[in-house]
C-alpha cells in the first residue's frame, strides 16, 4: 500500500500545480484584471474537470499497484518462509524468535520461541557478519551459517541467520583428503654390513623377515608395496591409512628390532614419508627428502615431509658406525678437485667455536696449505672457546697466518674462492653469516644428527651422523690427500683435541674408525698428553663448575643444575658441569642451564646413551646428539626455562613408554 499513498499523492500535487500555472499564464496572456476574474472560473471548471478525468483514468492504475504491493509483500514473507534454507531470527540476547520452514525441519528441538542459539552452536552471533560464514557442526550435519548485515538505518535488535548444509560436500572434501597418495620409502640401516659373515641361509631368514614385516604392513593398508632392492622399498598408500600409523607413533620401527641377526644384532630400519604433494611426484620427491633427513640424523626412524615441513618418529636407538670407507674416498676426491680450481680457500666452523670446530679447520687448512694453495681458518678470537688451541699458531713476520678475522675473510673472498665450513650444517650458527651468503662455492663437513634447517646449496655435503666428530671426518678425508695430507705434530695434535672432545676422552660415540683416526694422528706425531693438558681449568673455573655441580637436583633420572649467576667462561663451565653429573649413580643425563651475555638462557645437555637429549632439545628448538645436546631459550627467566625443560623431558619420557615396553619384550627374547 505504500506504493500507492506515495504515488496518489504525486497525482494531486502535480495537478493543483498544473491549475495554478493555468491561471498564472491567463492572467499575463490577457493583461487585464476584469477579463482575469471573468474567464478564471471557466478555466478553473475546465482543469478541475480535466484532472477528475486524470484522478479516473489512474485510479485503477493506483488500485493494481495497491493490490501488487500487498501480494508482494505477502509473497515475500512465504518466500522466506518456505525458502530452502534454513534461515532464524534471533534477538541481542541470543534468544530464536521466528524460524522458517526448513530450520524447524532440521533443528526440531531448538525452534521454539526463546529458545537459545547456543542450543546450536557456542560461536557468539557477531561472528558469523562474514562473507565465507562459519562451520558449524550440529550433531552429524555440518552448516556453513551467515549472517545478514542490516543496512545503517535499520534496527539492530534482530539478526537473521541463514544455515547452508554443507554435509555432503564436507564428506566429499574429506573423503578426498583421506584418499591421497602417500609415498613411503624404508631402508635397512646398514644392510650390508649387518648381514657381513652371515650364513646364505641366516642371510634368506633375516630377508624373509623383513619382507614378511613390510608385507604385513602394506596388507593392512589399500596400498601397494614394492621391494626395490635387498634394503629398499616403496609403499604408495591413503592419507587414511597414514594417520592411523602416526597414532601407533611408527610401530613398524619397533617391531624391526625385534628382528635379530645372528642373536647378537637387530634390524633398525629408516623411514621417509611423503604426504600432501599436489602430485604423485611431489609426494615422492617429498618421501626422498624425508628419507635423507632420517639417515642424516642417524637413522632407526621415520621422517615425515609436508609442504609445512618436517615431523620426526622413533630415533631412539644409537647410530650404526659404517666400516666402509669407500665414501670418504668419493667426497675426498671431489673436494681435491674444488680446492685445485679455487683461488682461495675459507675454513670456519661453528659460532663460539670449540676444539672441535677449531681443529678440523686448522687440520684441513693445513693439509690444504701442504698442496700449494692458499687457505685460512676462519675464527672470530673474541668469542672462541679454543683460545688456547689458537694461540699455538702465533703470527710469525713474513709468513702467512694461520688464521683470520671473518671480516678480514670477507674482504680477500673471490668469486672464485671456496668456503669450507666444519662442525655445522645449520646456517644460523655458522661463524660468519655474511661470509657465507657472499660464497658462491660451500662445502660443508659436520657429523651432527641433520636438523630441519641446514644448508641446502653446498656443492659438497659430507654429513655422517656416525662419525665421533669433524676432527675425525677431516683426518679421514686428508689421508686421501697424499703427502700433504701428512701434518705436523702440533696441526695433528690439534685434530686429536677435536677428537677427545667430542668423545669425552674417547668414551662417549667412540667407534672403530675413531681409534683409527687417533691412531693415525698419533703416527703424526700428536702427544696425548699435550692435548689433555689443553683441558685444563683455572682454580676459579673450576670452583664454579663444583658450584654448579653442588646445586644440581634429579628428576626422573635427570640431573638438571641452573646456574643463576653469569661469568664469562661458564659457556666452558657449564658443559663440563654437564659432564660431571652423570658421573652421579642412577643418573641418565644431565643438563646445565645457565645465562649468556646477550641474556639467554643456554641448555648444554648429555647422556650416557640411555636417553636421547637430541629429541629433548629439539623439543625446545635444540638439537645435537644423542649424547650431547644444546638449546637456547629467549625472553625467559631461569626459572621458566626450567619447567619448560622438565615439561620437555616429560614428554619424552611419555613417547618412550611403547618403545621401552617393545625393547623389554625384545630383550626377553635376545
Amino acid at each position: 500500500m505504500k506504493n500507492f499513498y506515495r504515488d496518489g499523492g504525486l497525482v494531486i500535487s502535480v495537478s493543483a500545480l498544473v491549475i495554478a500555472l493555468v491561471i498564472i499564464q491567463g492572467y499575463i496572456y490577457t493583461k487585464d484584471i476584469n477579463v482575469f476574474w471573468l474567464s478564471a472560473p471557466f478555466v478553473v471548471l475546465i482543469g478541475g474537470f480535466a484532472i477528475g478525468k486524470l484522478i479516473q483514468v489512474t485510479r485503477k492504475t493506483f488500485q493494481y499497484y495497491a493490490r501488487i504491493d500487498d501480494e508482494l509483500e505477502s509473497k515475500m514473507h512465504m518466500s522466506v518462509h518456505s525458502f530452502p534454507m534454513s534461515a532464524v531470527i534471533i534477538d541481542s540476547a541470543g534468544r530464536i524468535v521466528w524460524t522458517n520452514g526448513k530450520f524447524t525441519e532440521e533443528f526440531p528441538d531448538c525452534c521454539e520461541y526463546g529458545m537459545e542459539l547456543s542450543n546450536i552452536t557456542d560461536i557468539p552471533p557477531a561472528d558469523f557478519f562474514t562473507d565465507d560464514g562459519i562451520t558449524v557442526r550440529y550433531k552429524d550435519k555440518v552448516y556453513k551459517v551467515f549472517a545478514r548485515i542490516p543496512d545503517e538505518n535499520e534496527a539492530k535488535e534482530l539478526t537473521l541467520l541463514f544455515f547452508k548444509n554443507i554435509t555432503d560436500i564436507t564428506a566429499l572434501e574429506t573423503e578426498k583428503k583421506l584418499s591421497q597418495p602417500v609415498v613411503i620409502l624404508f631402508m635397512v640401516d646398514g644392510y650390508e654390513e649387518l648381514i657381513s659373515g652371515c650364513l646364505e641361509s641366516e642371510k634368506a631368514h633375516v630377508s624373509v623377515q623383513i619382507d614378511k614385516l613390510l608385507e604385513d604392513f602394506a596388507g593392512q593398508t589399500t596400498g601397494v608395496l614394492r621391494k626395490n632392492a635387498s634394503d629398499r622399498f616403496i609403499a604408495v598408500i591413503e592419507e587414511r591409512h597414514l594417520q592411523e600409523i602416526l597414532r601407533n607413533k611408527v610401530e613398524i620401527l619397533d617391531k624391526a628390532r625385534e628382528i635379530f641377526v645372528n642373536d647378537r644384532l637387530n634390524v633398525t630400519m629408516s623411514i621417509g614419508i611423503g604426504r600432501t604433494g599436489k602430485t604423485l611426484k611431489e609426494s615422492e620427491q617429498f618421501a626422498r627428502q624425508a628419507l635423507e633427513m632420517a639417515l642424516g640424523r642417524g637413522g632407526d626412524q621415520a621422517a615425515v615431509k609436508t609442504d609445512n615441513g618436517f615431523e620426526f618418529y622413533g630415533g631412539v636407538s644409537k647410530g650404526v658406525e659404517r666400516h666402509t670407507k669407500v665414501k670418504t674416498r668419493i667426497i675426498a676426491n671431489s673436494l681435491l678437485e674444488l680446492v685445485d680450481n679455487a683461488d682461495k680457500i675459507f675454513i670456519m666452523g661453528h659460532k663460539y667455536s670449540d676444539l672441535d670446530s677449531v681443529g678440523s679447520s686448522v687440520g684441513l687448512t693445513c693439509a690444504i696449505r701442504n698442496l700449494g694453495k692458499s687457505a685460512w681458518a676462519v675464527c672470530d678470537y673474541s668469542t672462541s672457546l679454543a683460545k688456547v688451541l689458537i694461540d699455538r699458531f702465533p703470527h710469525v713476520d713474513g709468513e702467512e697466518p694461520l688464521f683470520t678475522e671473518p671480516a678480514d675473510a670477507m674482504e680477500e673472498l673471490t668469486d672464485n674462492s671456496l668456503l669450507i665450513i666444519c662442525d655445522t650444517h645449520n646456517p644460523l650458527i655458522i661463524e660468519s653469516k655474511e661470509l657465507y651468503e657472499k660464497a658462491k662455492k660451500v662445502v660443508v663437513i659436520d657429523h651432527h644428527r641433520k636438523m630441519v634447517n641446514y644448508i641446502d646449496n653446498a656443492v659438497i655435503f659430507h654429513h655422517e651422523p656416525y662419525a665421533s666428530s669433524a676432527s675425525e671426518m677431516v683426518t679421514e678425508l686428508i689421508q686421501y690427500f697424499g703427502e700433504a695430507g701428512k701434518l705436523r705434530a702440533v696441526q695433528a695434535e690439534c685434530l686429536l683435541a677435536g677428537i677427545m672432545l667430542d668423545t669425552k676422552n674417547f668414551v662417549m660415540k667412540t667407534g672403530v674408525r675413531t681409534f683409527e683416526a687417533a691412531a693415525v694422528l698419533r703416527k703424526m706425531g700428536a702427544d696425548t698428553i699435550t692435548v689433555k693438558k689443553m683441558f685444563s681449568s683455572s682454580i676459579d673455573s673450576y670452583k664454579r663448575k663444583t658450584q654448579i655441580v653442588a646445586e644440581a637436583e634429579i628428576y626422573r633420572k635427570c640431573a638438571i643444575a641452573p646456574c643463576d649467576f653469569y661469568a664469562d667462561d661458564l659457556r666452558i663451565v657449564a658443559p663440563q658441569a654437564a659432564d660431571e653429573l652423570l658421573t652421579i649413580k642412577n643418573v641418565d643425563a644431565s643438563f646445565v642451564l645457565f645465562k649468556t651475555m646477550s641474556n639467554e638462557i643456554s641448555i648444554s645437555a648429555r647422556s650416557m646413551g640411555n636417553l636421547n637429549v637430541q629429541l629433548i632439545m629439539e623439543a625446545l628448538g635444540g638439537g645435537g646428539h644423542q649424547t650431547m645436546a644444546g638449546a637456547q631459550l629467549k625472553d625467559v627467566t631461569v626459572n621458566e626455562a626450567l619447567d619448560t625443560l622438565k615439561k620437555s623431558i616429560d614428554d619424552y619420557y611419555l613417547s618412550l613408554i611403547k618403545v621401552n615396553s617393545n625393547d623389554n619384550k625384545t630383550a626377553q627374547r635376545s
